[in-house]
């Protein structure tokens, strides 16, 4: 009797651990805040995406918890990023956003990189997206003959953001007579620098965004999109040019798809790396469903933001294959999108 006892809490205590940790996400989670950090200033697009998205998604991560934002603005998101790489806690309670960019910045961008985008937790991300080049009416700079002849400003927000890289990439590549202002915290100190004349234009701006934030500048004809910067048009922007119809050179077009690669992951949502398993399928699988919640998607259409989900494995393949890119097209891009 005494060895079947023995033998019958050997086996319970084989049992309980498999228990605890089948049922570790949904007890991890229940009656927890959870933390999503937007890497812009409040009122941009990112900002605005993420509201929406954390006022839906706690109700499919596993025990329900409470999805809480924070903005922490700097660097055009870098500063998040090196923050949720190396600082963060990596429990599961804590994912961000940043710039559709910063996975390629330890491969092609610049100083400061704190992060390996290929061990980030990517969650997925709620669209793709289409980006233009928005410019002020009043700029003399009008198509992109004048992009290429003619001296202007361009705002920026910091090393990995789609505005610098772009601006560096028009400048480098194809010549632009432009000069970047950066340090910006976001879209919306961005806005506001181009209707006071401090900076001619902003090289890259989500067409979503645009739309959403700004209606009053497309109907008062406030803004000229000379050049979209994607691989495909947007379906309402088939009158305006892609970037790629100027490229002139094999080179060119394979440093066009190294950089414009990044559109199909526009809003990239990860936690850091390293978090259970168990909690990361949780929240892989909740970012699925609530991409496909018909209340969460209501409220994005009702807001003009687009639904067209990327799932997390989808990101991890397309950062494999972009970080498996020639080292001659890497270092040729990298030199193209230096910030001088």
């Amino acid at each position: 009797m005494r060895r079947s006892i023995v033998v019958g809490l050997f086996s319970l205590l084989l049992i309980l651990p498999q228990a605890a940790r089948a049922q570790s996400a949904a007890d991890f989670y229940r009656g927890r805040n959870v933390t999503l950090i937007v890497g812009y200033s409040p009122g941009g697009g990112y900002d605005t995406y993420s509201r929406i998205l954390a006022r839906h998604l706690g109700k499919h991560i596993p025990g329900n918890p409470t999805v809480v934002v924070q903005n922490m603005p700097g660097a055009g998101s870098l500063k998040m990023a090196n923050y949720l790489y190396s600082v963060a806690p990596k429990d599961g309670a804590t994912f961000g956003t940043f710039s559709r960019g910063m996975a390629m910045e330890p491969l092609i961008g610049g100083t400061n990189v704190q992060f390996d985008s290929t061990k980030f937790t990517w969650l997925g991300s709620g669209t793709n997206e289409t980006s233009v080049f928005v410019i002020w009416h009043t700029s003399p700079v009008k198509t992109w003959n004048d992009i290429v002849t003619k001296p202007f400003t361009v705002g920026g927000e910091g090393s990995g953001s789609d505005p610098d890289i772009y601006a560096a990439l028009l400048k480098n590549v194809f010549g632009a007579k432009l000069k970047l202002i950066s340090g910006y915290p976001g879209t919306a100190e961005l806005a506001i620098a181009m209707e006071r004349g401090e900076i001619d234009s902003r090289a890259s701006w989500s067409w979503t965004s645009l739309k959403t934030l700004k209606p009053d500048w497309l109907a008062r004809k406030k803004i000229n999109l000379p050049v979209q910067l994607n691989l495909t048009k947007g379906a309402d922007l088939q009158h305006v040019p892609l970037v790629t119809e100027f490229a002139t050179t094999d080179q060119q077009h394979q440093m066009l798809k190294l950089i414009l690669s990044r559109q199909e992951m526009a809003r990239p949502y990860a936690a850091p790396p390293g978090i259970p398993e168990d909690r990361k399928a949780a929240l892989r699988k909740a970012f699925d469903s609530a991409w496909a919640d018909p209340e969460l998607i209501a409220e994005m259409n009702a807001r003009g933001q687009e639904v067209n989900p990327v799932s997390g494995a989808a990101i991890d393949a397309l950062i494999g294959e972009l970080y498996a890119t020639p080292r001659d097209v890497v270092e040729e891009t990298r030199k193209a999108i230096s910030v001088q």
